[in-house]
């Protein structure tokens, strides 16, 4: 399917991007990695490939915000899976003009190299906190969108930059939608790997609001979903969800995760990480039968299952995360 391919993953350093980057090489890809350019080279969690794989990438260090550096990396691609993105929505109401110039022009960027060299393929990464807090459940993609914070509203804005590269000049991108999604490599930014590494360190567990309902995807369903809306043909133009149908509140997981790991440890309400109340998404469920309809596409890995492999993760690798400090 991606065999001798060129494919460009923007973010590759990322969570996400760097279990992307790793399955396609596995799959014969030719890869080109962006990430953001720094002094000490670092590829963030690129670094966790096996070195065989690691050997066969190619990596582009820039900013995705100057459009002549990604003009440069998607010159010579077949795909490009666009995942570079400021994603922690409490740092978004710190400095929400960064997320408009890294979220929308950054996508615009992507759309116009891509527009301008004839890409045969674009995938642009949304996210399900564009719908807000849900007036339907569970979520199709039809759902009215909702910026709830200015994270969410910059992705909207880069959607809709997407979804107007297409009806304007047939370039041919597909939005994928993904719900929460969650496994090893993931940083405490997100509320899963922050109630473990608590859980690994602190005499009780400290979370904002408890009553939030999220699907959570593990990683490599996920990934699977990015692939399959790289390659499958006919497809240009749609915005497809990706998400298991299924959502569990925040403090639910927190007793299933202290339940895995076997610790009886008190969960304590901490107003300070708390979103502002207006900007809270309250519930989403995914409706993901357009994936399953285009794609083929359904989560193979249960919850259980994906939990325990991100308390390994975690465990072993308990030096990146700082369970005494909330990162923002």
């Amino acid at each position: 399917m991606v065999t001798g391919k060129n494919i460009l993953v923007t973010g590759a350093g990322g969570f996400i991007g760097s279990h992307l980057v790793e399955a396609l090489l596995q799959r014969g890809a030719n890869v080109t990695a962006m990430v953001r350019y720094n002094s000490a080279s670092a590829i963030g969690n690129l670094k966790f490939l096996p070195d065989d794989l690691r050997s066969r990438l190619k990596v582009a260090a820039g900013n995705i915000e100057d459009s002549d550096f990604v003009y440069r990396a998607v010159e010579g691609q077949d795909i490009v899976l666009h995942l570079a993105a400021l994603i922690a929505i409490p740092y978004s109401y710190v400095a929400p003009r960064s997320y408009v110039r890294t979220n929308v022009e950054g996508t615009l960027n992507v759309l116009e190299a891509a527009r301008r060299l004839g890409t045969k393929r674009v995938v642009h990464t949304s996210t399900s906190e564009v719908y807000g807090t849900a007036v339907r459940a569970p979520i199709d993609e039809d759902h009215p969108l909702q910026g709830q914070s200015p994270y969410s509203a910059s992705k909207i804005g880069a959607d809709k930059v997407a979804d107007s590269y297409y009806l304007s000049f047939d370039t041919p991108v597909v939005v994928l939608r993904p719900f929460n999604t969650f496994g090893p490599r993931q940083s405490a930014r997100a509320f899963i790997p922050t109630i473990i590494s608590q859980a690994l360190e602190r005499p009780e567990i400290h979370l904002g609001s408890l009553t939030p309902q999220r699907d959570m995807t593990f990683v490599a369903d996920t990934v699977e979903g990015f692939i399959l809306a790289g390659t499958v043909p006919g497809i240009e133009g749609e915005t497809i969800n990706l998400g298991t149908g299924e959502t569990y509140s925040i403090g639910d997981f927190a007793q299933r995760i202290l339940r895995i790991m076997g610790a009886d440890k008190p969960i304590v309400h901490d107003p300070a990480r708390d979103r502002p109340s207006k900007s809270e998404v309250m519930k989403l469920v995914s409706d993901n039968a357009k994936a399953a309809r285009l794609l083929g596409w359904r989560p193979k890995t249960s919850l259980d299952d994906g939990l325990s492999q991100a308390i390994d993760f975690v465990s072993a690798n308990r030096g990146l995360y700082a369970p005494q400090t909330y990162s923002v």
